[in-house]
């Protein structure tokens, strides 16, 4: 039968009817499947029951929805700016928002970005020290097998260190004018695969060269590099992983660590540095694959805390909250589900971590410290999220709001200011044992020379640090995905978003899983 026709809701402060009796009624209505093969639910509604939804749905699942102001869905013209307050304003010790996790992105985008569906572009991740002219854009690492690491008269289209200077004929560094500023995103982030965009580039020793790069459909690799450093103490592993996405990270984990045990590393250093999250079971596992079965044996990796009205329930799933385990098999993401995990056993992991260090990848951090696995933290601080969401879906638009904090075997879970280093000269966060190092673009990734693996392989010989240094970073602002122009106060200013939402995310998923309306 068809649904009943919506009826105008009325506001009434602090009484909130079911989200339910708002959900998938929307004013544009999808119909179809979306790319995972699920029927859209949407029915004809009106885009005030769009924001009704989200007011219910707030108060129900958010973790801290006493601390929303309750406003009226009338007062606002769109579901994006009424989804905006809809969050706590309250401050960490350092200052800085609770809640600065608060976003939401087109359906769309969103699965292609959770199935790992190639996207045009080079391979390309970028740190941006500044998006206003005079810009200062440098290359942080490139994917495999991309256009950006393919060789070209002997040296990579693109490496670390790498900063742009011109994009077909335009100065990237000083141009302000519309068109120049247009002509800069179409090549930085080619719509089409096939494309060829010209680089003006400079090298970390001052020297510059001209590429040209034909974009292709890239796919994100979650294992960027493994390998061994040959030590006079013992091998060790050296691991960078940039996701704990749901598409490759599972097989790709269970490949790496398979090698390094077969190889015999008697340490590993993992690079966190730029992995801003991504599944919390996936997590899990690299956890178990570090610390093994004797550490991690009935241990929590990481129990879920929700808002005070959910009792011992999840309010998304309605199913009783249940701690996450150290997964010492595959779940099915990737990898045969059952495939048991291989393992190093180690009692002691270094961690390389910046202010991209996020979510999911402070879990490992978090949980590691609750089973007495020694972490020795090597780097800046990291960005403080102990808290995730299950991305949900109404009327083609996925909402990312705080619906749970961690903590870990031993109940702790309050760094909202970060990990950092015990040596570091910052006031907040919750200090581990390590260095305080600056990210270093003047050597590859993986190199013994490289700043933060060298003092890691350095502490780990003679306990010691290196002195305090800026070395030749810009001042970290991550910027992936597409670059937006938009005309600012000061002129044409290239905008970073928010990128995928693996960049900060804890999403708890499993297989087959679609959250809550997703």
């Amino acid at each position: 039968p068809p649904p009943p026709a919506s009826s105008t809701p009325s506001f009434t402060p602090g009484v909130f009817e079911a989200a339910s009796g708002f959900e998938s009624r929307c004013q544009t209505p999808r119909a179809g499947v979306d790319i995972e093969g699920n029927t859209f639910a949407d029915v004809q509604g009106l885009a005030v029951e769009e924001r009704f939804w989200l007011r219910s749905w707030s108060e129900e699942t958010y973790l801290f929805n006493d601390e929303i102001v309750d406003q009226n869905p009338f007062d606002f013209s769109d579901r994006l700016s009424y989804f905006d307050i809809l969050r706590t304003t309250r401050i960490t010790p350092s200052g800085a928002p609770v809640d600065q996790f608060h976003f939401s992105q087109p359906t769309d985008e969103f699965l292609e970005a959770r199935n790992s569906a190639p996207t045009a572009g080079y391979g390309l991740r970028f740190i941006a020290a500044s998006t206003t002219a005079p810009r200062d854009f440098r290359v942080a690492f490139t994917e495999p097998n991309s256009p950006a690491s393919q060789v070209q008269g002997g040296v990579p289209n693109f490496q670390r260190g790498d900063r742009i200077l011109e994009i077909d004929g335009v100065d990237f560094v000083n141009a302000t004018g519309t068109t120049e500023v247009n002509i800069l995103n179409a090549g930085l982030f080619p719509e089409n695969a096939g494309e060829i965009h010209t680089f003006v580039l400079e090298d970390v020793n001052g020297a510059t060269r001209s590429v040209d790069v034909m974009a292709a459909d890239v796919v994100r690799q979650p294992v960027n590099q493994v390998s061994v450093i040959n030590t006079a103490s013992g091998d060790v592993g050296y691991l960078h992983l940039t996701t704990f996405s749901p598409f490759s990270t599972e097989v790709q984990l269970q490949n790496a660590i398979s090698s390094l045990n077969t190889q015999g590393v008697t340490d590993l250093v993992l690079d966190l540095r730029y992995n801003g999250g991504g599944l919390l079971a996936v997590a899990s596992q690299l956890g178990f694959m570090i610390a093994g079965d004797a550490r991690t044996s009935g241990r929590t990796f990481e129990l879920l805390q929700f808002n005070d009205d959910a009792g011992n329930l999840n309010p998304i799933t309605g199913v009783v909250n249940a701690p996450t385990p150290f997964f010492d098999t595959a779940l099915g993401f990737s990898l045969t589900n059952g495939t048991p995990l291989s393992t190093l056993n180690l009692g002691r992991v270094f961690i390389l971590s910046t202010e991209d260090t996020c979510s999911a990848s402070e879990s490992v951090i978090n949980a590691m410290r609750g089973i007495n696995v020694e972490v020795i933290l090597i780097g800046t601080r990291t960005c403080g999220k102990p808290f995730g969401f299950f991305p949900t879906d109404n009327c083609g638009e996925t909402y990312f709001t705080i619906q749970f904090s961690g903590v870990n075997d031993v109940g702790f879970g309050d760094y909202t200011d970060g990990f950092i280093a015990d040596n570091s000269v910052a006031q907040f966060g919750v200090r581990t044992p390590g260095c305080a190092v600056d990210d270093d673009l003047t050597h590859p990734l993986g190199d013994p020379a490289e700043g933060l693996l060298a003092a890691a392989l350095n502490f780990r010989e003679n306990g010691t640090c290196p002195p305090a240094s800026s070395s030749a970073k810009p001042s970290a602002s991550k910027t992936t995905g597409r670059i937006a122009s938009k005309l600012g106060p000061e002129g044409e200013s290239l905008i970073p978003p928010s990128g995928d939402v693996f960049e900060t995310n804890r999403d708890i998923s499993m297989p087959g899983d679609r959250g809550s309306g997703q």
